[in-house]
């Protein structure tokens, strides 16, 4: 017994309209054209912290630790092995908060001060969140129960 494909109207005028053209129809007829893609270049002018996604709702925007770049003998730790040890860190830069963090009376109680600030080290899960690169490295998405402790120097913490 063949099954029913439902689809949104605009689709099916668009596919309508590529048969009466004799066109093949494909996926790509569902997708918006390169050129009416809409870029605001004022933005590009803002710098990389501006820039950075807000976290929405319960969420912390934390940027992983990646370690010192030479050692204290003077010996000069590759990039590749700085990234390994930054993707499993347990220690990470508060970037910006939430608009709820910390907030939820069921977890925190009603007067409850929030775990950490921005601009403070925290121990957080060692693959905790969220993860995407953006221009300079990687950050991170948590959630604000994920903070494990604050901290004042990210040396003093070593994972094993």
């Amino acid at each position: 017994m063949p099954s029913k494909l439902y689809l949104p109207d605009h689709l099916v005028e668009r596919i309508n309209k590529t048969k009466a053209a004799s066109e093949p129809v494909s996926a790509q007829a569902a997708y918006v054209k390169a050129e009416d893609c809409v870029l605001d270049p004022e933005l590009l002018d803002k710098p990389l912290v501006d820039r950075l996604p807000q976290p929405t709702g319960w969420r912390i925007l934390v940027m992983p630790y990646q370690g010192k770049a030479k050692t204290d003998g003077g010996l000069i730790i590759p990039d590749q092995v700085r990234d390994r040890e930054a993707l499993a860190t347990v220690v990470a830069y508060v970037m910006r908060l939430g608009p709820l963090a910390y907030k939820d009376p069921n977890k925190f109680g009603d007067n409850a001060e929030p775990w950490c600030q921005e601009g403070q080290w925290v121990c957080i899960g060692r693959y905790a969140g969220s993860r995407f690169k953006i221009d300079g490295g990687e950050v991170r998405i948590i959630n604000d129960d994920e903070v494990i402790a604050t901290i004042l120097e990210p040396d003093d913490v070593q994972h094993v």
